[in-house]
């Protein structure tokens, strides 16, 4: 612009008058949206009000506060309303009234989940089914067991104690997580090498469809008639059916458990061993690993005795008869010395055994004392690869100026890498958005997934668009309007929209603030 042309700019009175009157527009904006917000909010309390005990109807400010996200707790959302049902016959008559009004439901069981799957809707109901906490039986003949889905995990294991049995998948989170939860995610544990996961110690599940339709997934035979649905329910993360009840199986507690803790003074050494263990034609009852950063962590917490100057250290466990345990600990430590551990410590006490465990299980609440927040991460890799997605996370440590402390469950390569981060910085809680997609991505590049126990929930949904194609979502999508044509259990998580995934890379979203997709207004 040349000399004799003034800048176009307002004086700075007509830029205050300007300023003003944004100002104006958006908070008439906003009132706007209370006010709307207040007519479904009481539209939906008015058709919930004849379905449920008045204590049990929750939709005032304090009161929904508490459920406004799950252990994912960088997004936070309050829900319109809460409902805490207490029986089927009332979880059936929510789900037909918030069904006939158009009304969004997202189940919730204990909020500790790490994805984001429990995050309200904006305008929908959260349906809490915490009050579902009761074992109905223990069958210790048939080895299984009843109960509601609100029964914590570890609460079903000390009910079955006194018949020398146990329920086998145990979740870092299991004296809070419950069964409800575990079934919608597919949770595992650090015993699910050798036990399975949640799908593999299932035996039926009981429910409601969207419209409160009761169903019924699997059986306590050893078939079922028609087809056999439990394995698309279990890992649906509340899309397809809300689950009220599970059966399980037990198993019973071994003779003898012994653990194998070893150091090692380079993480690849450390890969190439959990590789070589599982290539020996052992199956170890637990094999995890961590990493320097995480062992420091959690040595400061609980005081488990690990080696603060190796670089990785393994747990490998072995149960079964004493003379079994003998046998596979002489096992893996022959095949963890070929390679190249530098220390080998095996358990010769059950206190010993729970105190080398104390340190993996505490990982997450050790990186809790360490940093105002952490995100954890869920993708798996093939074994082979263990080293060389810790190498490729060191690089992106300085890349996205965050620290990342790092635990896998490596028998099966299920990585959960903790990328720390202060939520209050929105720059921070941005890269390390950045951080978790690249951890996600890199394990897809590696020949694995973005989600091995944790589920999809809002975490997820991007990458989710670099592992599956866009026929790919869109053939989950006909599954979920198989069982949900309105689409109104849990929408917008796990399966990310076509216009998401052509969009991912350009938007950026400001902390606390969740994009949700449009349904019919009610």
């Amino acid at each position: 612009m040349s000399a004799s042309q003034p800048a176009q700019y307002p004086p700075p009175k007509v830029l205050h008058q300007q300023q003003q009157h944004q100002s104006w527009e958006h908070h008439q904006q906003e009132r706007h949206e209370q006010l709307e917000r207040a007519e479904r909010q009481a539209l939906v309390v008015k058709a919930l009000g004849p379905c449920l005990p008045a204590h049990a109807l929750l939709w005032h400010a304090e009161d929904t506060t508490p459920y406004e996200c799950d252990g994912l707790t960088a997004y936070r959302q309050r829900p319109l309303v809460v409902a805490l049902p207490e029986t089927e016959e009332q979880v059936q008559a929510v789900l037909r009234a918030c069904h006939a009004l158009g009304a969004p439901v997202v189940a919730r069981g204990a909020g500790t989940g790490l994805s984001g799957g429990a995050m309200p809707y904006a305008d929908g109901v959260t349906l809490s089914l915490a009050k579902f906490n009761q074992i109905i039986r223990i069958d210790p003949i048939g080895r299984t067991a009843v109960v509601q889905c609100g029964v914590r995990n570890l609460a079903i294991s000390e009910a079955a104690a006194p018949f020398n049995l146990y329920y086998a998948p145990d979740p870092s989170s299991q004296i809070a997580c419950t069964i409800g939860g575990n079934v919608a995610e597919n949770s595992g544990g650090v015993h699910c090498l050798k036990y399975g996961l949640t799908l593999h110690n299932v035996l039926r599940v009981r429910g409601f469809t969207a419209d409160g339709e009761l169903v019924e997934f699997g059986s306590e035979a050893l078939d079922c008639p028609g087809l056999d649905l439990l394995s698309l329910v279990v890992g649906s993360e509340g899309m397809l059916a809300v689950t009220t009840e599970v059966t399980v199986k037990l198993v019973p507690k071994p003779q003898l458990a012994r653990c194998i803790m070893a150091s090692f003074d380079d993480v690849r050494k450390a890969g190439d061993a959990v590789a070589a263990v599982i290539a020996a034609g052992i199956i170890p009852a637990g094999l995890e690993m961590m990493d320097k950063p995480m062992t420091a962590a959690v040595e400061d917490f609980v005081h488990a005795g690990y080696d603060l100057e190796a670089a990785a250290i393994l747990l490998c466990e072995s149960d079964g008869t004493p003379e079994e345990v003998e046998e596979e600990i002489e096992r893996m430590s022959e095949v963890l010395r070929t390679a190249g551990a530098t220390a080998i410590s095996v358990s010769t006490s059950e206190e010993e055994r729970l105190r080398f465990w104390s340190g993996r299980k505490n990982a997450f609440p050790a990186s809790g004392r360490i940093s105002p927040d952490y995100m954890c991460l869920d993708s798996t890799i093939p074994r082979k690869r263990l080293a060389d997605i810790l190498l490729a996370i060191q690089q992106m440590e300085q890349k996205y100026g965050l620290r990342c402390c790092n635990v896998f469950h490596a028998g099966d390569g299920n990585l959960h890498p903790l990328v720390l981060f202060d939520a209050n910085d929105p720059d921070q809680l941005h890269r390390c958005e950045l951080f978790g997609a690249d951890i996600l991505e890199t394990s897809v590049a590696m020949g694995g997934t973005v989600s091995g126990e944790h589920g999809v929930g809002i975490e997820k949904l991007n990458s989710m668009c670099v592992q599956f194609t866009d026929a790919e979502n869109e053939q989950m999508f006909g599954v979920k309007r198989a069982f949900d044509h309105v689409g109104l259990l849990n929408p917008g998580k796990a399966i990310p929209t076509l216009q998401r995934c052509a969009e991912y890379g350009k938007q950026v979203f400001r902390a606390g603030r969740v994009p949700f997709p449009e349904l019919p207004r009610y």
